[in-house]
């Protein structure tokens, strides 16, 4: 063979081979789709639960190294940027007709998508499938709305606001929580939605309930139904949890009231700071009134708290004297239920004394304090105050003398316990607080020598010392 003959021969051999090369193709049919629509959450999305089957030819058409890759269109059915949904191995897929498995993104929510198939070697893509609608139930759960108060009230001319909770109510996923999702809101027993929102504002008597926009889908994503309805007048109430009287044994009662848009709650007429919810809690008794604003009008409700009671008493007033010598009983009378005692002298508790009455001879502020230890455990303060004895033969020192020559009050006479020969010291100082007088030998001879007056009626102001250090102190008015 010549050297022309030999390249003819190269020449043809190559032609034929990209020949053959370039026209290898195959032809991809529209897919099935194994659904009608995809309604779907995060557990059963894991197990790749739908299916799509195509058939193509020639199947001797296919390099070893093709892949088949399922696509995904946007929610209106187009394929600008499709997403790939799964990809078979390469050369795995060499008979016609094919099925693959796949799981869809978290993020599919609308009604127009499509499918399409693409092969890699040879490279073809078939006609797009049917449209279908497809969810991803990112929050699958009942939901609640109003703090799951199932009633609320507006005022004529007023409105209502129905708000997603935010977060859940006890185990309630809320879905503000998927800033995504879209809602639909309907009145019964309309089904056709009147509000896509997180909220919704009424107007109008009904029963509302708002479900997650899941499209055609059914889910289980949707909250509880609120009635509401219009207030006629002073439509406020409030009701205690534990009932009024209510026992608390160491638990709170909770204050609840119609639900509105904004609460002010008081407690003896001041204002509770951060109490501003349809509910309070608290184990204080008092005067308890709630405002609430239902829209154009508030209404103001008012409950007087109080706990469960027994009764006691004293047999002594809250302030008794002591006679000098005395010793005196205190006694306490209850009907509470297995009562203990315990007794207290200026907020110090006493040794020893859980009895139902004290023996008590010293001055002092007292109290006992009386728990009913059966049924409703509660407990009763009482306060009395000890005085000390009083000097029956004791006389008054004055507190005024005119020294104007008379015979009656010239002088300062005070008691013979503190005059000469006890050795009592006596001060005496102006208003200025100058020192006018001092002895220790008081003749009752006070003011000695006529006074200077600068004032009108001046005050003056005396210090008595005994021997043994008891003190008294007192003023005198000098009336000219």
């Amino acid at each position: 063979m010549n050297t022309t003959v030999k390249k003819i021969f190269c020449f043809l051999y190559f032609a034929l081979f990209l020949a053959t090369t370039s026209y290898a193709q195959i032809s991809i049919g529209t897919p099935n789709l194994g659904f009608s629509q995809i309604c779907t959450d995060a557990t059963y999305n894991a197990t790749k639960p739908f299916t799509v089957s195509f058939s193509f030819s020639p199947v001797s058409g296919l390099n070893s190294s093709n892949q088949f890759i399922v696509e995904l269109s946007d929610a209106s059915g187009n394929f600008t940027t499709p997403t790939t949904l799964v990809s078979s191995n390469q050369g795995a897929i060499t008979t016609s007709p094919a099925t693959l498995n796949f799981s869809v993104p978290t993020t599919m929510a609308g009604e127009q998508y499509k499918i399409r198939i693409r092969s890699t070697s040879p490279a073809a893509t078939s006609t797009n499938s049917v449209s279908f609608s497809a969810y991803y139930q990112i929050q699958n759960s009942p939901f609640s709305i109003n703090n799951f108060v199932p009633t609320a009230t507006y005022c004529p001319g007023g409105n209502y606001v129905l708000k997603i909770d935010n977060p859940g109510t006890g185990t309630n996923d809320s879905p503000l929580k998927y800033p995504a999702l879209t809602y639909k809101w309907f009145k019964e027993p309309s089904l056709t939605p009147i509000a896509t929102t997180s909220s919704l504002t009424v107007n109008q008597a009904g029963t509302y309930y708002v479900e997650t926009n899941y499209g055609s889908c059914t889910s289980n994503s949707y909250s509880n139904r609120v009635s509401v309805s219009e207030a006629s007048g002073q439509s406020a109430s409030i009701t205690s949890s534990l009932g009024n009287p209510f026992c608390s044994n160491g638990n709170a009662t909770t204050l609840t009231t119609q639900t509105g848009n904004s609460y002010k709650w008081y407690k003896n007429n001041v204002l509770i700071s951060g109490a501003n919810s349809n509910t309070y809690t608290t184990n204080e008794e008092g005067l308890y009134s709630v405002n609430v604003d239902f829209g154009s009008c508030i209404s103001t409700a008012t409950i007087n708290l109080q706990k469960v009671k027994f009764t006691s008493s004293l047999n002594i007033s809250e302030t008794y004297t002591l006679s000098e010598g005395e010793t005196k009983n205190v006694i306490t009378t209850t009907d509470a239920v297995n009562p203990s005692y315990r007794w207290y002298l200026d907020d110090v508790a006493i040794t020893g004394a859980t009895a139902a009455s004290l023996n008590i001879n010293q001055m002092g502020n007292y109290k006992v304090i009386i728990t009913q230890n059966s049924g409703c455990i509660s407990y009763n303060e009482m306060l009395f105050t000890i005085n000390s004895f009083i000097d029956s033969n004791a006389v008054t020192i004055p507190n005024l003398i005119s020294p104007n020559s008379d015979g009656i009050n010239d002088t300062w006479v005070i008691p013979q316990e503190y005059t000469s020969g006890t050795n009592t010291e006596i001060i005496m100082m102006n208003s200025s607080g100058e020192l006018v007088f001092k002895t220790d030998n008081y003749l009752n001879n006070w003011p000695e020598s006529i006074l200077n007056f600068k004032n009108i009626n001046p005050v003056y102001y005396y210090i008595i010392r005994t021997k043994d250090g008891k003190v008294k102190k007192g003023s005198i008015t000098v009336v000219k």
